[in-house]
């Protein structure tokens, strides 16, 4: 069970005041107090779990998010930043007694610089937007989460997104050269650019990844890179899921680097078959969709080798897809996947781990004991190429205690990725979901050091309170000196 923050009765005693003074920084239909209007910003894609905001904010402008953070910070008011809402992981998940300041507004793309490869774009942006803005130049975005038709740059930024060409090309940490953040005093950073590389500390690294706790992003400058002259999708079915997981590592051993290599088992792969129609075997408990993409040689010789590294550890099907059209048909089963397994099951839980490759065959093997344990079924679609798993675990909320089953299932599985060396999250993030697991993989101290990065952003502690760490600390106990009589201890030893 997911414990949130206790209200702060005393902030809730002002949310007439509160609302009030957001309206003169908001006008108009901008501030949401309404409860009809809120319920639907209750949640983000992590259904399971809902709460409603104390009021929503609709900023769109820069100065806008200023006058909001500032007057939030002064009067220590909790503020929730929020994109589209597609987070997998209760990321945006409001609190009671907090302001839920919602970027859907800024969707404007400023400049498509083909100059120097890169697009400055507002956070509201979808992810898929920014390719199609790019196309007429022969660029594109390269992460593309499967939800890219809706989630939003700023939302990327906050969860360091994927997608299944992130093997080769990188997360959103990859092909993020640089953003304009709000800090909660509402001051403006600006961190990176158009430049090559910046110098000093990394925090345009720290940004990314970070789940709305330490800035809200107005904007981002984004890598764009030439669309490849050519790219073709190899479906490769086999009857063992062992068989699949040794392909992979093969693939990557023999120093072949795929545009995008995925993973479906047969469950996954007959809910989106029933949902797309995509011509995928059905009598395979694993597939595997390679994709190969550079200029036509290449290709060809690419496709050769992975056909013959298959053949090897038992594929039992090889078709390569012949036009650009049947290669955008095998990846419309696989963007589709989750949405075609929400057709077989009333709810589900996607979980989102990471693994070492060679562990694939292992991890699934273990998964699926785990489904006999708990009397709940788990599709599993995933980005094979990186070791990111996405176990999806089937469930009726309706059914009393198949929630709390779910729940333990996943977890189970979490602790299994950490187990086995890998980690807790691939793209989904930490948020609400993965946090009380944190001490599965960081010690106390380690712990205390990520959150003593948050204080040097958010002193007070107000962005995005009750997400990623388990407990939370105010700054003053993260670094606290003890001091009695007026005497430090150890008063010769220096102090930094």
């Amino acid at each position: 069970m997911i414990v949130m923050p206790q209200p702060d009765e005393a902030v809730l005693a002002r949310r007439g005041e509160i609302v009030a003074a957001l309206r003169q920084f908001v006008p108009g239909e901008g501030v949401i107090d309404a409860e009809i209007g809120r319920r639907a910003f209750e949640c983000d894609a992590l259904t399971a779990y809902r709460q409603l905001p104390m009021v929503v904010v609709l900023p769109e402008t820069t100065a806008q998010v200023v006058d909001v953070l500032r007057y939030c910070a002064a009067n220590r008011i909790k503020v929730v930043p929020r994109g589209a809402g597609t987070s997998l992981s209760g990321g945006a998940l409001p609190l009671a007694d907090a302001v839920l300041l919602g970027m859907g507004k800024f969707k404007r793309i400023h400049e498509i610089d083909v100059a120097n490869r890169c697009a400055v774009v507002q956070p509201g942006v979808t992810n898929l937007a920014v390719t199609q803005a790019a196309q007429a130049y022969g660029l594109y975005y390269a992460p593309d989460p499967s939800s890219q038709i809706a989630c939003t740059i700023g939302g990327n930024v906050a969860e360091n997104s994927g997608g299944v060409h992130c093997l080769k090309y990188g997360l959103t940490t990859n092909n993020v050269i640089g953003v304009e953040l709000v800090t909660m005093e509402g001051e403006i950073v600006r961190l990176g650019g158009k430049h090559f590389d910046a110098g000093g500390y990394d925090l345009l690294g720290v940004v990314v990844g970070s789940e709305g706790m330490l800035g809200v992003v107005t904007e981002a400058t984004v890598r764009l890179l030439p669309t490849p002259p050519g790219a073709r999708a190899l479906l490769i079915g086999f009857s063992t899921i062992e068989g699949a997981a040794d392909c992979v590592a093969e693939i990557i051993g023999a120093g072949i680097v795929p545009g995008g290599m995925e993973m479906m088992d047969r469950l996954a792969i007959q809910a989106a078959e029933d949902f797309v129609h995509a011509g995928y075997p059905l009598d395979v408990d694993a597939l595997l969709i390679v994709e190969l993409d550079g200029c036509g040689a290449e290709v060809d010789h690419l496709i050769s080798a992975v056909e013959s590294i298959a053949g090897k550890h038992g594929a039992t099907t090889c078709r390569a897809s012949q036009s650009e059209a049947e290669r955008l048909l095998f990846w419309a089963g696989r963007k589709a996947a989750f949405p075609a397994v929400g057709r077989i099951s009333p709810d589900y839980l996607c979980m989102d781990g990471t693994i070492p490759r060679k562990r694939i065959g292992e991890v699934l093997l273990r998964i699926k004991q785990m489904e006999g344990q708990y009397g709940l079924r788990c599709a599993n679609v995933f980005h094979a190429g990186d070791g990111n798993l996405h176990p999806l675990i089937l469930y009726d909320a309706n059914e009393p205690g198949e929630l709390d089953r779910a729940e333990q299932f996943g977890q189970d599985i979490l602790r299994l990725c950490v187990e086995v060396g890998g980690v807790l999250t691939g793209e989904h993030g930490v948020g609400v979901e993965k946090r009380d697991l944190m001490g599965a993989m960081f010690n106390e101290t380690d712990l205390n050091q990520q959150q003593r990065l948050k204080c040097a952003f958010d002193t007070e502690g107000l962005l995005n309170p009750g997400k990623v760490f388990p407990q939370l600390c105010r700054c003053a106990e993260l670094g606290r000196m003890h001091v009695h009589g007026g005497k430090l201890r150890f008063p010769d030893l220096p102090r930094f």
